[in-house]
């Protein structure tokens, strides 16, 4: 880091289509002023179409996102920007290569019962994302180990208390222009 800039921070918020993502990284970011980004924009087209047929994607359909994804944030690394990331992240490896980004990426794993998430998948409009393909993600899911830094939120709560839970524990600044007394 060069200068008086302060140090960026780098936050994925994780989990499982349906879980909350988008709706809870633009509440931190309009809270806190990192910037923001959907994972699901870097999605090739190729990407997309297999998941609107209803098709998983495997392993090498990722790898490229997952490090387009890396490279985004390495990028606002290198102007000094801090950043929140949604990406469902489901597997240890996949982490890992989003940790090949900035030098430190910090994980928002939002989690909660099956039943719950797919009751939102059904009522969501306009995704391309298909509720058949929860029980696929939920398979693959592999929580944070130990040595991984990130908090785990359960999605049951509502979206302001996700935003304000995650800014607290994982110790993010509040802008001025937003903070309460």
């Amino acid at each position: 880091m060069t200068g008086d800039r302060p140090p960026t921070r780098h936050v994925v918020v994780m989990g499982v289509s349906g879980a909350g993502k988008t709706t809870v990284a633009r509440g931190i970011s309009e809270l806190t002023g990192l910037r923001f980004a959907e994972a699901d924009e870097f999605h090739s087209a190729a990407n997309v179409a297999r998941m609107r047929a209803g098709v998983p994607l495997d392993d090498a359909d990722r790898w490229p996102w997952l490090r387009a994804l890396a490279g985004w944030m390495a990028d606002r690394h290198a102007e000094g920007v801090s950043t929140v990331l949604t990406c469902s992240a489901l597997k240890r490896a996949y982490r890992d290569v989003l940790r090949q980004g900035p030098a430190h990426v910090e994980f928002l794993h939002l989690d909660g019962a099956a039943e719950l998430i797919r009751d939102r998948l059904d009522r969501r409009v306009g995704h391309y994302m298909p509720a058949s393909l929860l029980d696929s993600q939920r398979a693959i899911l592999e929580h944070l180990g130990p040595d991984e830094s990130g908090v785990v939120l359960e999605v049951a709560a509502s979206p302001d208390e996700l935003v304000r839970a995650a800014v607290r524990r994982l110790g993010l600044p509040v802008r001025a222009a937003v903070a309460r007394p």
